[in-house]
């Protein structure tokens, strides 16, 4: 496979926290990609809620099949645009190993039980998770990914501080406890854009968000393609869709709106991350990094329509009363597993429990997010006798 000049290139890779002989037939990439998909935290994604919960029914969303499907559309744009698909796939492959148990719900809960212990963001603890959790090697904990993979995981929203050290908009709290920790052990360039294979990852992260969450919200009864006539781009897809097939089954309809949806917007990042690159003429990955700006991106047009579909979603799907109502209960949840774990050392798992130089809120963090919707629910009816309704 060629690769542009901007791609990054295994052979030319900063290398890795704890050197290793290379693989003799794998590149640095291949490798890192292949670590992820046989850590623990990756196949735990099976378990863990998307949108709806896992128990809902066998054709939403999981926490793995989104990561699958950002995966490829990751690819997609790297083979597109000669990067190196391997970085691309092993980034959307890892860039929610944080997530804990119960989507969002869950990531709410425990940043605010954290708040006053380094805080708790799932972008971070995916850091934490390839660089410390995942305990399968016998000189190192982590997964010890080359720096290009855990750059690009860090900076999947951006760059986190500016050039003096302050964080930015998107860190206004403070840089995560995760990210700080790990920034004394390696320099990840926190003040610079992703290279540009993370910014593929990044961008197809919010292209499968949009699709299959209009696809999820339009099963469960949450969205009506009459409700979703009126934004831009799905209006537009609606429309031609119906122009050409007038009487399709609802079911049929869906499907081609989401399928159709993908292609414009992958359409879309190609032909402007191609007139940005042509702009930038950039003569290496670190010219991607120093841009100043994304490189891989939507048009100022689909940007509009993409805010408008995630704000569609938010009104009608995220915050819809029976949703809420569900991820409200999740919540109590995971509030309720962090001080009986965190009153109760001894009702962790012998290998989990705090030693003397841990802090043992951190250590309850860690292993709660590390759940599964399942174990959590387990858990909890182990405690407290049974455990709320959550569908």
């Amino acid at each position: 496979m060629s690769r542009a000049v901007y791609a990054a290139d295994p052979a030319s890779s900063r290398g890795r926290l704890h050197p290793e002989p290379a693989s003799p037939g794998r590149s640095e990439f291949q490798r890192d990609r292949d670590r992820i998909l046989h850590s623990t935290a990756f196949r735990r994604l099976k378990d863990k809620t998307q949108v709806f919960l896992f128990d809902e029914g066998d054709h939403y969303r999981t926490r793995l099949t989104h990561t699958l499907e950002v995966s490829q559309i990751a690819r997609a744009l790297a083979r597109s645009l000669d990067l190196d698909e391997d970085l691309a796939e092993a980034l959307a492959l890892a860039h929610d190993l944080g997530h804990p148990p119960f989507g969002h719900a869950g990531e709410r809960a425990l940043a605010a039980v954290m708040a006053g212990h380094g805080g708790f963001d799932h972008n971070a603890q995916s850091l934490r998770v390839v660089t410390r959790l995942e305990r399968r090697y016998p000189r190192f904990d982590g997964l010890n990914l080359t720096w290009e993979t855990l750059e690009g995981l860090v900076k999947h929203n951006g760059p986190l501080v500016d050039a003096d050290g302050n964080p930015v908009a998107n860190t206004a709290g403070g840089l995560p406890f995760a990210i700080v920790e790990y920034a004394q052990e390696q320099d990840l360039w926190l003040a610079t854009y992703a290279g540009a294979e993370a910014q593929a990852a990044a961008i197809a992260d919010d292209i499968a968000y949009d699709a299959h969450d209009i696809d999820d919200g339009l099963r469960a009864g949450l969205l009506t393609f009459d409700r979703l006539a009126d934004l831009t781009l799905v209006g537009d897809i609606l429309g031609g869709i119906r122009a050409e097939y007038p009487d399709l089954a609802p079911v049929r309809l869906r499907a081609e709106l989401v399928r159709r949806t993908i292609r414009a917007m992958i359409e879309d990042v190609l032909a402007e991350s191609r007139r940005r690159l042509a702009a930038l003429a950039p003569g290496s990955a670190d010219a991607i990094r120093n841009a100043g700006r994304g490189v891989i991106g939507f048009s100022e047009s689909m940007a509009a329509a993409d805010r408008a579909i995630k704000a569609r979603l938010r009104h009608d799907v995220y915050r819809h009363p029976d949703v809420m109502d569900v991820m409200n209960r999740a919540e109590d949840v995971v509030r309720r597993l962090f001080a009986r774990y965190r009153d109760d050392p001894e009702a962790l798992p012998e290998g989990w429990r705090p030693g003397r130089e841990d802090d043992p809120s951190r250590v309850v963090a860690d292993f709660l997010a590390g759940m599964t919707d399942r174990y959590a629910l387990a858990e909890h009816a182990r405690f407290f006798g049974g455990t709320p309704e959550l569908r």
